[in-house]
């Protein structure tokens, strides 16, 4: 077997759904298993998905116990060459698995490889490659010192922003959201850590795989990443585990630091906790709503009405929907001074009259915070946006 592919899911069954059809396309032609753990969803995830998807074996838990729980229950049954560690609200493009396994194949020193990932604007998620949280770099991350010197090599060492989004580059440490691993890496550095609930599972992974004496890359190969959706539904628990997470990585690797660096990290991370959760019981209190919204629909002529009427549903308030034909105009050439000029607020694609890589390279493109794009899939007859679940 030459790639594992393993997928955790908390009720986001339609965006698993999605993420599973860019799997079964990006993993044609390639020797791959898929495996699905669902931590006690109850959106009908299982029921709902098992049978539009025969090649995926699914294991069910009744309760949830964790992300990096879940993940060890399908690493220790995977046989693959590599290990895809995946998140459900992700979207790859055609070439990407193909990608990733040809640069491990070439790259016996690398460990693990990760990928550019960019969201529902377009826009790069800095969280694709980042460096060790020492306590320096956390302190100068939790404090703000690496957002006013996002160029500085001494003080941006978290985000890695002095490094360039698409060139390829040795890293410290890649996104659990999409992160292909060489086995025999992985049983060199360990499985997850299981003390980690959600989120710094993939700090504390990447660390484990350097000290084992292998290298993490970083490819600027694209794919969709929404960003924890299912997250968003507790915004007050994500707080908790992000900020708790940084506490067990800090205690594990840096215990004899000293008090004064100790109490000043904990002290930057209780302040960004509080911050953090004020500033989301402000936006649960007013969610921002668009006005007037402008919507351009990529698709062949036969399914435009489809799709416009299942906009139009999701978004009551569109004022205005425009059509691009793909029976007779590329994807690419969509991107043109004249849509430009209309400031659309909303772009949806057609797959599969769109290909996923088309869309992404698309949103990588044209990224911009006041657009959001939208996937329609025909199979499923869902469209697919950033609140979908």
């Amino acid at each position: 077997m030459k790639l594992s592919i393993v997928i955790v899911n908390y009720n986001v069954k339609y965006l698993l759904e999605q993420c599973l059809r860019s799997v079964r396309r990006s993993a044609d032609g390639l020797e791959a298993e898929v495996w699905v753990v669902d931590n006690g969803s109850t959106d009908g995830s299982i029921d709902y998905l098992r049978p539009r998807f025969p090649e995926v074996t699914f294991i069910e838990n009744a309760h949830n116990p964790g992300f990096a729980v879940a993940n060890n229950q399908a690493i220790r049954r995977t046989t693959g060459q590599y290990v895809l560690l995946l998140n459900p609200d992700t979207v790859i493009g055609e070439e990407c698995l193909r990608t990733l396994c040809f640069f491990l194949d070439e790259h016996p020193e690398a460990g693990a490889a990760g990928l550019k990932m960019i969201n529902a604007h377009g826009a790069f998620l800095p969280e694709s490659k980042r460096g060790f949280p020492s306590p320096w770099v956390a302190f100068c991350k939790m404090s703000g010192l690496s957002k006013l010197f996002p160029g500085s090599r001494w003080f941006a060492r978290y985000r890695l922003s002095y490094l360039s989004p698409d060139q390829q580059h040795r890293v410290d440490v890649l996104s659990g959201a999409f992160m292909m691993i060489r086995r025999e890496a992985l049983l060199k550095a360990g499985e997850l850590d299981e003390a980690f609930f959600m989120y710094g599972e993939d700090i504390d992974l990447s660390y484990r795989i350097v000290l084992g004496g292998y290298s993490n890359y970083y490819v600027p190969e694209r794919i969709l990443h929404y960003k924890g959706e299912s997250a968003k539904q507790d915004r007050q628990r994500y707080v908790k585990s992000f900020y708790g997470a940084m506490l067990i990585f800090y205690r594990k690797y840096y215990p004899r630091s000293g008090w004064l660096m100790s109490s000043l990290i904990r002290l930057a991370i209780g302040t960004a906790a509080l911050f953090r959760r004020n500033g989301a019981q402000k936006t649960t209190k007013k969610p921002r709503t668009l006005k007037k919204r402008r919507l351009l629909i990529l698709c062949r002529e036969a399914h435009f009405e489809t799709i416009k009427d299942a906009a139009l549903q999701r978004m009551p308030e569109l004022e205005y929907v425009n059509h691009w034909d793909l029976d007779t105009q590329r994807v690419m050439d969509a991107i043109c001074r004249r849509n430009q000029m209309k400031a659309f607020t909303d772009i949806a694609f057609c797959h599969p009259d769109a290909r996923f890589e088309q869309m992404l390279l698309f949103m990588d493109i044209l990224p911009n915070k006041k657009t959001t794009y939208h996937i329609y899939n025909k199979e499923s007859a869902q469209l697919l946006s950033p609140q979908s679940t």
